[in-house]
């Protein structure tokens, strides 16, 4: 029996990848050595650092002008750093938010201890749209009805929140909110390296590594130059952007391991074409999961708005409690793992990120219609 795991993260790596590491576990490139107990200033090292950063740039096409930084303290942390390494960018130190969904919420809520922040949009209010009621959190807010201050600093949004399963498919473009010289800065953990972007506008980009890159535990910033030097005084100097930039990403020891599980994704990446072959398949992937559940009749439900239906994680309700209890049980034992929704909204997640592999989705579209057939 196959096993898919479609858990949130941390998530399902590319099955190459794993071998590979499996093989290099206890002598890296015939040095002696694991890369777990490798010195992360050892020339070694310093390779697999170079290779990961240089794979990252082209794949992700990173523009000039953008440092790339592998950080701790994971995608929250960032939450925190985000503001007291860029609200004094600008002379009157505020900054913009935009509330699409839990993850959102937090940065903005953390934003708040170092920073003057407002809230330019929020979705957190049922609302009306083409003559359906969406819940709180189940649509996303036009970017034409953002509220951006010309002064800020930057404007954060979440452009993939894993909870609900609402995406934002396209980037802002500032200019046409009056805003050009605002800097977009974007949690992009769940659903970086999914498909190609415009670097136009952003800022900065995060993203916690353990859903498309690699394992928990490394987390990867992509910032403009121009905005690095600007820290408050209160950060802790391994948290500065300047000195993790002046360190080549290693100001304190790195998570040495993981950045090397980073770079053995990036290659896996390549050996498929790059991102646009990866987008394919993953459109591919998530059509087939919401066809599915529009054509069951009502028997799962996804009440996101649909234009706004992430690719990442497709999520679904069933009729009741139970049926959703049996579905869990009957899944799991069938080899498909990880379905069961965030605790604070339930239902049903399948996390379809880019080392899932059609096949998985397929069988998991197979137990549905039968599910579906036997319950429905």
């Amino acid at each position: 029996m196959s096993v898919w795991n479609f858990s949130a993260g941390p998530a399902k790596l590319p099955r190459p990848v794993l071998e590979q590491a499996a093989s290099e576990m206890l002598d890296w490139n015939s040095s002696g050595i694991s890369v777990m107990e490798m010195s992360h200033r050892s020339p070694e090292y310093e390779q697999i650092l170079s290779d990961a950063l240089t794979d990252f740039r082209d794949l992700f096409a990173v523009p000039d002008g953008y440092s790339i930084l592998f950080m701790h303290g994971g995608a929250t942390a960032q939450n925190a750093l985000v503001p007291i390494n860029l609200i004094a960018s600008r002379d009157a130190q505020k900054a913009d938010y935009v509330l699409t969904g839990t993850w959102s919420i937090k940065s903005h809520k953390e934003a708040q201890r170092f920073a003057d922040v407002q809230v330019a949009a929020s979705n957190q209010v049922e609302k009306e749209i083409d003559g359906v009621l969406y819940k709180s959190g189940m649509w996303m807010p036009e970017v034409s009805d953002w509220k951006i201050n010309p002064d800020s600093s930057y404007v954060h949004f979440c452009s993939n929140e894993t909870i609900s399963g609402l995406e934002m498919k396209d980037l802002p473009n500032m200019a046409n909110l009056g805003a050009p010289d605002v800097p977009m800065v974007i949690d992009m953990s769940s659903h970086i390296l999914s498909r190609p972007i415009n670097f136009d506008g952003v800022g900065l980009i995060y993203a916690g590594a353990q859903k498309n890159l690699g394992p928990a535990g490394v987390t990867v910033v992509i910032v403009r130059d121009d905005l690095i030097g600007f820290t408050k005084d209160i950060c802790p100097s391994v948290f500065n952007y300047e000195n993790v930039k002046g360190g080549n990403s290693g100001f304190n020891t790195p998570p040495a391991y993981n950045v090397y599980i980073c770079g053995l994704v990036l290659k896996w990446l390549r050996s498929k074409g790059g991102l646009m072959p990866i987008h394919e398949q993953n459109l591919a992937k998530a059509r087939s999961l919401y066809e599915l559940i529009d054509k069951s009749q009502g028997f799962y439900k996804n009440e996101i708005q649909p234009k706004y239906r992430s690719d990442m994680n497709v999520t679904f309700t069933l009729p009741s409690e139970e049926l959703h209890n049996l579905f869990l049980k009957e899944t799991k034992a069938n080899g498909l793992l990880g379905l069961k929704g965030h605790k604070s909204v339930g239902g049903i997640r399948a996390s379809i990120y880019n080392a899932m592999p059609i096949e998985g989705v397929r069988e998991l579209a197979e137990f549905m219609d039968s599910f579906v057939a036997q319950h429905g």
